[in-house]
């Protein structure tokens, strides 16, 4: 069922492109953060065959072959060095950016039980996957609000769901649902600014994240996000949104008029 909804959602997506934030009509510059495989890699191919300006941060420039390839802009980042933070920023000051993706992600350490939590690698999972977007939008605060898009997309997961926990996982569970619950204090801050502000569930998705046996592409993963992604007004602020539609998992934070 999964699959047949993608499909369909990439045949819309071929025939008739996009409308809003991420349109083909007019040309974005979007960075996207964790851009070198998996999601972010995918991101980058999509956004740049519409057409649109594209920043991919790695890690590892040098060996960001694929994400090269795609003609997207590389630069060094390693979200959870503040110092590589401030580099990037500096790198691209006076760049106007019209789409933020916060994409950059680990999975940590997977125990299943409480007993076997290694909690450094926990710490070092917030450290990525909840401290990471905020570090990033932080430094890219002035990009942002200089560009005509004015939007932030934390990629999250409905692993952070209080309600839908299937228990283990305990650092990325925890995290995403930090992520989510500092993009709606991030949301409510912003909203004056006329920023909008969004969490985004990917789905499962086959990287070396998500693994081989999940349930879709990253092709697919990503044409789907794009859909939601640009159909975004600022009444979505502070949502958390799922990849195969415009559902509305929370409640919308009203921006201040």
């Amino acid at each position: 069922m999964l699959k047949k909804l993608s499909a369909v959602l990439l045949l819309w997506v071929t025939c008739v492109g996009y409308s809003g934030a991420v349109s083909a009509e007019a040309t974005m510059t979007v960075l996207v953060t964790g851009a070198n495989r998996g999601i972010g890699l995918e991101l980058a191919r999509q956004l740049k065959a519409e057409g649109h300006e594209v920043i991919g941060t790695a890690r590892n420039p040098q060996t960001a072959t694929e994400l090269k390839e795609t003609g997207a802009r590389v630069v060094k980042l390693d979200v959870v060095d503040s110092e590589s933070v401030q580099a990037m920023a500096a790198e691209l000051k006076g760049q106007k950016i019209d789409l933020l993706i916060n994409n950059a992600g680990m999975l940590g350490h997977s125990a299943q039980s409480f007993a076997d939590t290694d909690f450094d690698e926990l710490i070092a999972t917030f450290d990525v996957n909840s401290l990471g977007p905020m570090r990033v939008t932080q430094a890219l605060l002035p990009n942002i609000l200089a560009g005509k898009g004015k939007t932030i997309v934390q990629i999250s997961s409905t692993m952070g769901s209080i309600a839908n926990n299937g228990g283990g996982y305990y650092g990325y569970r925890a995290s995403k649902s930090a992520l989510n619950m500092l993009n709606k204090s991030l949301a409510l801050e912003l909203a004056d600014m006329g920023i909008t502000s969004i969490v985004l569930h990917p789905g499962w998705v086959q990287t070396r994240l998500g693994g081989a046996g999940a349930a879709i592409t990253p092709k697919e993963s990503v044409s789907g996000m794009l859909v939601v992604i640009a159909d975004l007004s600022p009444e979505d602020t502070g949502r958390f949104l799922d990849y195969l539609s415009l559902i509305h998992i929370s409640e919308p934070t009203r921006p201040k008029r």
